[in-house]
């Protein structure tokens, strides 16, 4: 923990960031896998109905700093192309 109070409130802020980009990361982990089982499963009407949601949530974890802007348009191209 930090000395001055800035450098507390500084710590502060940043566990509270870390803990909402990993619920961000999760989300959008879970999201990604459930459409993976979903095609490998068979299911392609359920995967292209679900795809759009997990495509926006990809978009908005990008945009929101948790993941680089590359790594989200590199996971969206991977769906894209398991689609495929």
């Amino acid at each position: 923990m930090g000395k001055s109070k800035s450098a507390e409130k500084r710590a502060r802020q940043d566990q509270i960031k870390k803990e909402r980009n990993r619920s961000r990361k999760r989300q959008a982990k879970t999201s990604i896998r459930k459409i993976k089982e979903l095609v490998s499963e068979g299911k392609l009407e359920e995967t292209k109905k679900l795809l759009p949601h997990t495509l926006s949530i990809i978009d908005k974890t990008a945009s929101k700093g948790a993941w680089h802007p590359n790594k989200a348009s590199r996971e969206k191209s991977k769906l894209m192309k398991i689609l495929k």
